[in-house]
């Protein structure tokens, strides 16, 4: 991958988690984080798997990313485009859409 393409994921992933390191470490300490998403063999979900992983990318220096945190960066905006594009009608703020949306990073409500 170029520097430009890196550029442009980071820029792109910058704009999809719109949730702080701080933030989303907090959410996912919640019972609700912790209920919300598709569960791998009755343990954690898979968004609350990458959110953790999150954390840690918003954390890491730029220089210190490999190849296959830039590959995570990508699932994580495809993640929160698709989610985003399936908004139910009505108030959002105590959903399953919402808390899926925000174990990979993004608020729809900020």
């Amino acid at each position: 991958m170029t520097e430009e393409e890196e550029r442009a994921v980071a820029a792109e992933f910058g704009e999809a988690v719109n949730m702080t390191a701080k933030e989303l470490e907090r959410w996912l300490a919640t019972d609700e984080s912790k209920a919300a998403g598709q569960k791998s063999d009755g343990g954690e979900s898979t968004g609350h798997e990458s959110g953790r992983r999150i954390v840690g990318l918003l954390q890491a220096k730029k220089s210190s990313l490999t190849e296959e945190d830039y590959a995570h960066m990508r699932k994580v905006i495809g993640y929160v485009h698709r989610h985003l594009a399936q908004r139910p009608a009505g108030d959002v703020r105590e959903t399953k859409w919402r808390y899926s949306l925000m174990n990979w990073g993004h608020d729809p409500l900020k």
